[in-house]
């Protein structure tokens, strides 16, 4: 009997290793509970390997495109690709100085996001296949509604959502600043977003974000204020840091209110320590921060070993074929600078719809590539 069969040559290595960054403006000023933005800055890797090139971003500062053109390459180029592993293992090792974490964790995730899509594409797969799948499709939530927006723009943000099948919405509270006599003058207007949105969105679920704006107390009073408007996720009520804080909001949230935390872990040692803490119901995490692919497939497993569900943070088309292959995986964010980011520079985006992101299994790899030549203006 004849079969097809393909062979790949399992000792391809890694020959080029490119770097570039790009500031692309947001379409109106952007704040949540702790900072203010006006711009996003994405650091774009593609590497090649046996006729292939893979690409993986992070969204982070330029610094991250520095990291990775004057340490990382050289740990990168000439390795088997296959070995993911070993690549990953051997780039932390060479940030130890610089510290495991931040800037330099980005760094490496960008890298290890190409390297899963160059692997995937050398072997013609769809990294959900590669991967293997426990679900078909990705669960969203439509993330935004800055504390800079006016009602109009709040309203408007969240109608559009629901109107294209978003039954899970989320939105930003606290100040829209640092300054602690504004913020605190600005905490009256919580209760009433939240109670805009709730008329906007109808039943849909609605989630809120405070980015560590609170004191542990504050976060309760709050918690208990939403409850009246089926507020059933509450993010971040005070700093991912404050892990006893967050144990004890967790303790004395209405039983309906979901607390979640993790969008700035690095590494697995900090996912843990959060789950030992008992400080979340869900554990959230992002592929570019955490160590690409290899790093966020850790934590989800994690938070599986736990029992407790996973979330995305940002960055929805990288994370898309990877939340499939967990178990645990329950929502990603589908927040809108990055949507809008890659839709606008990534042929192959994947708009949600009906409430879910569904990959293109025609397209091996993440299914997505760079349009240099749209990107080239806000290019540094």
């Amino acid at each position: 009997m004849e079969h097809n069969e393909t062979i790949v040559d399992t000792g391809i290595v890694i020959n080029d290793i490119k770097v570039s960054a790009y500031t692309i403006p947001t379409s109106s000023p952007e704040s949540d509970g702790t900072i203010a933005w006006d711009k996003t800055t994405l650091v774009l890797t593609e590497i090649t390997a046996g006729g292939h090139t893979g690409i993986g971003y992070t969204y982070a500062n330029i610094s991250a495109a520095t990291i990775i053109d004057t340490m990382l390459k050289d740990v990168v180029n000439g390795m088997p690709v296959m070995d993911i592993p070993m690549i990953t293992t051997r780039m932390v090792q060479c940030i130890r100085n610089e510290g495991s974490c931040g800037v330099a964790m980005m760094a490496v995730s960008a890298v290890d996001n190409a390297l899963w899509d160059l692997k995937a594409k050398i072997l013609g797969l769809p990294l959900c296949t590669l991967l293997g799948k426990a679900t078909e499709k990705m669960l969203v939530y439509g993330s935004g509604g800055f504390t800079s927006y006016t009602q109009e723009q709040l309203q408007q943000q969240l109608t559009d959502w629901v109107k294209a099948g978003i039954k899970h919405v989320k939105i930003k509270i606290g100040s829209s600043t640092q300054s602690p006599g504004l913020q605190s003058r600005e905490q009256g207007r919580d209760e009433d977003r939240v109670r805009q949105a709730r008329q906007v969105i109808g039943d849909a679920k609605l989630f809120v974000d405070a980015n560590g704006a609170y004191t542990v107390k504050q976060a309760v009073e709050k918690a208990h204020q939403f409850a009246e408007y089926n507020v059933s996720w509450f993010e971040e009520p005070v700093s991912s840091d404050d892990l006893d804080g967050l144990h004890y909001i967790r303790n004395h949230m209405p039983a309906a209110v979901q607390v979640a935390a993790g969008e700035y872990g690095y590494h697995l040692p900090y996912f843990k320590k959060m789950l030992n803490a008992g400080a979340v119901d869900v554990l959230q995490a992002d592929a570019t921060r955490c160590g690409g692919i290899t790093g966020f497939l850790k934590a989800g497993q994690l938070a599986e070993a736990y029992g407790l569900p996973f979330s995305s943070h940002c960055a929805p088309s990288i994370h898309l074929h990877a939340a499939l292959s967990l178990p645990s995986f329950y929502i990603a964010e589908y927040f809108y600078d990055h949507t809008r980011i890659e839709k606008m520079l990534f042929d192959g985006f994947r708009a949600a719809e009906n409430g879910c992101m569904v990959p293109d299994e025609s397209r091996p790899g993440f299914g997505i590539e760079f349009k240099h030549k749209d990107a080239a203006r806000y290019k540094l």
